[in-house]
């Protein structure tokens, strides 16, 4: 990979990052990328869709105070570059003046090496993997009636530069392979997912792979079908580990993003150094763990990609920093400026974001529980970032009943508010796991990023089901 696929050479590079300056803003960086996404889609056997996008564009951004100026052009010609440069630099207030910068390269470290991009394979190849699990679905069970299989894979090469005199390359791949089935008995219907990826190649999946993905798929369907309706009530809830690890990142990583808390809408404004979770709670956001589908080399600011201890033992060490918000709170940044793409201006957003373990063994958890729920898979939630109040809807989810899971429930949802879910934290279990490549966050812009969590019990929470 090299400038010249831009059309950049650092002379280029500097004359545009000097026109962006030329207002007296404070700094000024350049996001130049090419992309391009690949996306198939399997149902009822037959390939139903499949589909390629490239895009290709640079972002200039400059920066006074509070104050972004941000304009981009997906035209590489240095007259449209240098136009853009000048209108992003029309939000600062001083009067025009030459400048100059000197880029030079500045070295990262590659935490996600990949030698076979599936954005490179054949759509044959791709289609042979999709017919492996879809193949596999349907033997696994004759409750099954439907399957659907979708794979999607992302190549982003990317040039960033700014006025420290910084100039960064990096190619960034992604990959997600999901199977869906939905499984019938008696009139009933049941749907569930399983897959996975990250930062991989397409060695990653293998036929062992692609046909656990199919059975847990069905094994979820197949338990759904019969489940029973799920209790309501204030109960204890034991987290599994893994999956679970959305409920943190949606209840307590969103409210930690500096920007809540710089404008003070977030429910830990204000509370750094204090303690804000259960001692046994230490919380990280982390750039750098190999090859997860959340981690960056270097952010879209040219930051490096730090580990950076949220929560440690239940004390409010940190927020997640882009520059802006680090600026304001006189702190370095923690490597969290991120973007969808060149259209966007970076924001500080989780990479992956996890609970450490602890001491206690995932059946001594579930042997404490007289009464609860144990959940193990979730479709997803929300929350009110100003209050911490949340809503999730688990997929697989256990009764618990005399220290044993003895029924599969359905139909509930989990609410609660994440500072006084921490605060009841009462066991987290030596059963730390990442969760499987799959989410997606959105905050008006879409990343990727992981999540992670060991078993956790919970004292108490709301849980949405069927009273009686």
């Amino acid at each position: 990979m090299t400038m010249d696929q831009f059309r950049l050479t650092p002379a280029r590079i500097n004359r545009i990052l000097a026109a962006a300056m030329s207002r007296s803003g404070d700094f000024a960086d350049i996001f130049c990328e090419q992309s391009r996404f690949n996306s198939l889609a399997m149902e009822e056997g037959i390939l139903k869709s499949a589909a390629m996008d490239i895009e290709q564009g640079i972002g200039v951004r400059v920066v006074k105070g509070e104050k972004t100026g941000y304009a981009y052009s997906e035209v590489f010609d240095e007259a449209a570059l240098l136009e853009a440069a000048r209108s992003a630099a029309s939000i600062a207030d001083g009067n025009a003046r030459p400048g100059t910068v000197e880029v030079k390269p500045y070295k990262r470290p590659d935490y996600y090496p990949v030698s076979d991009p599936a954005a490179e394979r054949s759509l044959d190849s791709k289609i042979q993997l999709i017919n492996i699990a879809d193949a596999h679905a349907r033997k696994v069970s004759k409750k099954v009636t439907k399957v659907q299989v979708t794979m999607v894979d992302h190549q982003a090469v990317i040039l960033m530069a700014d006025t420290r005199g910084r100039l960064v390359t990096d190619t960034r791949p992604m990959l997600r392979f999901t199977v869906t089935v939905v499984a019938e008995e008696n009139g009933e219907r049941q749907q569930a997912r399983s897959g996975d990826g990250g930062r991989v190649g397409i060695s990653y999946l293998t036929r062992e792979r692609l046909e656990s993905f199919a059975e847990n798929a069905v094994r979820e369907a197949e338990l759904l079908l019969s489940a029973r309706q799920a209790p309501a009530g204030m109960l204890p809830v034991i987290l599994g580990p893994g999956d679970s690890g959305i409920l943190l990142h949606e209840a307590i990583g969103h409210p930690l993003e500096a920007d809540f808390n710089r404008k003070g809408s977030s429910a830990y404004t204000g509370r750094m150094n204090e303690m804000v979770a259960d001692p046994q709670c230490t919380i990280i956001d982390d750039g750098t763990v190999p090859n997860e589908r959340g981690s960056i080399n270097f952010d879209d600011e040219l930051n490096d990609s730090l580990k950076t201890v949220l929560i440690e033992e239940g004390r409010l060490t940190s927020y997640m920093y882009d520059e802006i918000s680090a600026r304001y709170f006189e702190r370095e940044s923690s490597g969290n400026g991120r973007r969808e793409s060149y259209k966007f201006q970076p924001l500080p957003r989780m990479r992956t974001t996890y609970m450490l373990p602890g001491k206690y063994s995932h059946d001594e958890i579930i042997a404490s529980t007289q009464r609860g729920v144990f959940c193990k898979t979730f479709k997803g939630g929300q929350v009110d970032i100003s209050s911490g109040n949340f809503i999730f809807v688990p997929s697989e989810a256990w009764l618990v009943e005399n220290g044993k899971l003895t029924s599969p429930i359905k139909n509930f949802s989990l609410i609660g508010n994440g500072p006084d879910v921490l605060s009841k934290v009462t066991m987290v279990a030596d059963d730390f796991r990442m969760s499987a490549g799959i989410w997606t966050c959105g905050k008006g812009q879409q990343v990727p990023v992981g999540v992670g969590l060991p078993t956790i019990k919970i004292s108490e929470m709301t849980v949405g089901g069927q009273k009686g």
